[in-house]
């Protein structure tokens, strides 16, 4: 089963056509949100990593990805979403997550794409390893991100 609105992938993507590809025509659009996350260059501080690496359980992951999807879509009245997360190895200033949501108006398309993200970062089932000068490690979940969570009455407990 495959959803459009959810793609993992090595390959980079294009923001511009991503944003136009989802808009689609659709009169009834009246504001897009989105949201692109990229690797930090740490390189330049100390112990910084040079690269990080994403994995995922294929299918699992998408499933849980159009959950979410379906989630911020009843919450926020949103028209359309997509959802890109890369995987693999990449290099400091690679992009590596797209968000990106329509709706009728500024503020569901904000809260819809915010929630997406929130959601994102401590519940999909991706595994980040960075390697550093001093070796590889595998990245914990933060306290932050469970906090930003909570805030849509949602929990997780990852961080420790």
């Amino acid at each position: 089963m495959s959803d459009s609105r959810v793609s993992i992938q090595t390959d980079d993507f294009d923001l511009g056509a991503e944003v136009s590809r989802l808009r689609g025509g659709d009169g009834g659009v009246g504001a897009v949100a989105a949201f692109v996350g990229t690797v930090r260059d740490w390189q330049g501080a100390p112990g910084g990593a040079s690269t990080m690496e994403l994995e995922h359980y294929p299918g699992m992951t998408e499933r849980a990805i159009a959950q979410m999807i379906d989630e911020a879509c009843s919450r926020f009245e949103l028209r359309a979403v997509r959802v890109i997360h890369r995987v693999g190895v990449l290099e400091p200033g690679a992009q590596i997550v797209l968000v990106v949501v329509t709706s009728a108006h500024r503020r569901a398309a904000f809260q819809g794409c915010e929630f997406l993200m929130d959601y994102l970062k401590t519940q999909a089932p991706f595994w980040k390893k960075e390697t550093t000068p001093d070796g590889a490690h595998w990245v914990d979940a933060r306290a932050s991100d469970d906090a930003a969570l909570a805030r849509w009455g949602l929990s997780s407990g990852n961080a420790g």
